[in-house]
């Protein structure tokens, strides 16, 4: 074993064994490096990376490489999703040096933690078209060395790069055009044919598509609409979405939506969950019910975490090393081996299952991805439709059934208080959309464990729970990042209006005033991404992030909750900080469209102004409440009061408010759907 052996990151303990004397990231491996003078040598991956999986088998397992790298480096391995600051940190610079970052990182540091090479995957021989990676180790020890002027050079202008890249901050006005121009650049990049936006690899943008549905319900302009329904039909028959299983792998390699690189994230699934039961609750297609259906699903049956409450982080996409998605494909022998006759003749057409798959490492290998429509099916076999979805239904339980049989890929089952918030969140908007009381119920127990076993009065949420916390004794496992505490108080702002409790909006304002009180810039405007400046290495660098990469910009959640939190309360504080956070920002997201999509969310409700739904009842669950929870309407909250019984016979009443005025209060389920329809819409 070496100093892995008793790390919590399921990456860093699968390292464990091997013979590279790894240290954890920590003051101790600089100390160590600048005390023998020796380049750090940085990996930077994943337990779900399937390249990071191939490079530890190839090189770090080598004893021979090994032991070169004992020798002349200091090896330094880190979780990215545990430690999130460190890779937004190191990604930012070996993307400044060579164009491109990803997975497995692979840098060469000097004992302060500059950057002067780096690459991503390494392959031990040189194939690939990559140098290979003895010949480039070879190569960074010469360069450090003896050309140390050049390498003090390379890391100071990689330092001075990066402090001013890290900071997004550009000051503009907020004015309504900018939602506008914001929508007319992602249309440039839309893919009319497959949907999505850009070419291969195609990656879903679930915070685009819900800034377009809520501006096609403002305007009415109907390709504001068709963008958005063309993505979601194109991820939904795509094998990106898990056929049968449920769920959402992490992207696609092609532009069609089929071959998917196979991991799948509890952040991405929580993301594309909520914008399938808006887009469900918004244009009411029943397909977009059924993949919601799925995730919900997938989430309960290899996420969740019982009757504590929780979501694990990730599934991975490999069983082993030299599997590429195995446990998700099918040959056709395989397939038609389950089935019957008729099962199998549609789901062939169905699934293209065929003699040639899509898979490059082994060709016989299919991925599931809907070819032909239910429509399409009836009018080519010439069967009744009720018998072609029968059979579709048989054929995707047994395939199902059969999968659940072969080795799993491994599921990391750390509970990241980001990732657990938004697939709280999550949970209670498919709760409402979907009628599933057991999803409000998971999420609220999920949020009770958060505030429970993770928070720290007086410091806020720390980014994962300690294994060994109990209700008794908590413990804190840092870094203590702003993502944890904005996305923790979204999902307790949610919890609010599910539950009707207003503990979860006072934990919400404790949360957010902690946010104001650590992570405001109040000179520059905007928030850090860490509460402090220290740390090795580039971590006394702060950052300032407004991109949505890969996760939601915490600067523009910030702003989205502050929002809510100004309709829900009507304390106008709120709604100065968001439009301070937002103007900040305001020049450089004018600039990146697509990428600063949940910016343009906030900046679309500062505008356009919340809607205010205040449900008065005697009883926690009423018809109207669930109705004003359902329904869609852009930048809402529900309010949850409860009234005060006139001879114990006060009827449920709802007041819907937008901008500065309120409609006639009314209570039927179905008075309040009109109103939510047509009270206070935008005027665009």
């Amino acid at each position: 074993m070496n100093r892995l052996g008793t790390e919590e990151s399921a990456y860093l303990a699968s390292a464990a064994h091997q013979p590279v004397h790894w240290h954890p990231w920590g003051d101790a491996a600089f100390a160590k490096a600048r005390a023998e003078d020796k380049p750090i040598l940085l990996d930077i991956g994943a337990v779900w990376c399937h390249w990071c999986h191939v490079m530890d088998g190839e090189s770090y397992e080598d004893p021979e490489l090994a032991a070169y790298l004992n020798e002349h480096f200091v090896c330094v391995k880190v979780d990215r999703d545990e430690r999130p600051d460190v890779d937004a940190r190191y990604q930012r610079a070996v993307q400044a040096l060579t164009g491109q970052g990803g997975w497995p990182l692979t840098a060469a540091l000097t004992p302060d933690g500059d950057v002067f090479y780096g690459g991503t995957y390494f392959p031990p021989d040189g194939k690939y078209g990559r140098p290979g990676f003895r010949a480039v180790l070879e190569r960074v020890r010469e360069i450090y060395h003896q050309q140390r002027d050049k390498v003090e050079a390379t890391a100071k202008e990689l330092r001075g790069h990066l402090g001013q890249a890290l900071d997004e901050t550009a000051r503009g006005e907020l004015l309504p055009d900018l939602l506008g121009q914001a929508a007319e650049k992602m249309a440039r990049l839309f893919d009319w044919r497959y949907g999505g936006f850009g070419a291969q690899p195609k990656f879903p943008h679930p915070a685009a598509v819900e800034f377009l549905i809520a501006r096609w319900w403002d305007t009415g302009e109907h390709w504001l609409r068709e963008i958005a329904e063309k993505t979601l039909d194109g991820m939904a028959r795509g094998g990106m979405h898990d056929q049968l299983g449920g769920g959402f792998h992490r992207y696609s390699v092609d532009e069609r939506w089929i071959v998917p690189h196979f991991e799948k994230m509890a952040y991405d699934n929580s993301e594309l969950l909520k914008v399938y039961v808006h887009a469900y609750a918004a244009l009411g297609n029943p397909r977009y019910r059924e993949v919601a259906e799925g995730v919900v699903r997938w989430s309960f049956e290899e996420l969740s975490d019982g009757d504590r409450g929780g979501f694990a982080a990730s599934q991975d996409a490999d069983v082993g090393l030299h599997d590429d998605g195995d446990y998700f494909t099918w040959t056709a022998d395989e397939a038609r081996a389950v089935l019957a006759d008729e099962e199998w003749e549609v789901a062939r057409r169905r699934w293209d299952i065929y003699p040639e798959g899509e898979m490059h490492h082994d060709p016989a290998k299919n991925v599931l991805w809907v070819a032909r429509s239910t429509e399409a099916l009836v009018e080519e076999l010439k069967v009744e439709e009720l018998k072609v979805r029968r059979l579709i239904r048989i054929a995707e339980e047994k395939l199902r059934a059969a999968r659940a049989k072969r080795p799993a890929p491994f599921v990391d089952r750390t509970i990241y208080v980001s990732w657990n918030a938004m697939m709280a969140e999550a949970f209670f908007d498919a709760g409402a959309a979907l009628g599933r009381d057991d999803c409000v119920a998971f999420a609220l127990r999920t949020c009770e464990r958060l505030w429970h076993e993770a928070f720290v009065p007086g410091q806020g949420m720390p980014h994962r729970l300690d294994p060994r916390t109990t209700d008794q004794a908590p413990r804190t496992t840092g870094p203590w990042l702003l993502d944890d505490q904005v996305q923790t108080t979204s999902a307790f702002l949610a919890a609010y209006e599910h539950s009707g409790d207003g503990r979860w909006l006072d934990r919400a304002r404790e949360l957010m005033d902690m946010v104001l009180a650590f992570y405001r810039d109040q000179d520059g405007g905007g928030f850090f991404d860490t509460r402090d400046a220290t740390g090795a290495g580039f971590l006394t660098t702060r950052s300032k992030p407004i991109q949505d990469a890969p996760t939601p910009s915490s600067n523009s959640v910030a702003a989205l909750v502050l929002l809510k939190l100004h309709t829900i309360t009507e304390e106008e504080r709120f709604r100065r900080e968001a439009e301070h956070a937002l103007e900040s920002f305001a020049g450089t997201a004018s600039e990146l469209g697509l990428h600063a999509s949940t910016y343009f969310r906030a900046v679309d409700w500062l505008l356009n102004g919340g809607c205010k739904i205040v449900v008065a009842d005697t009883t926690t669950t009423t018809t109207l409440k669930c109705e004003a929870l359902s329904r869609f309407r852009p930048r809402k909250a529900v309010v949850p009061k409860t009234a005060s019984p006139v001879a114990g016979t006060a009827p449920p009443v709802c007041l819907v408010c937008a901008g500065t005025a309120c409609a006639t209060p009314v209570t039927t389920p179905g008075a309040l759907g009109e109103v939510m329809e047509s009270f206070g819409r935008s005027k665009i």
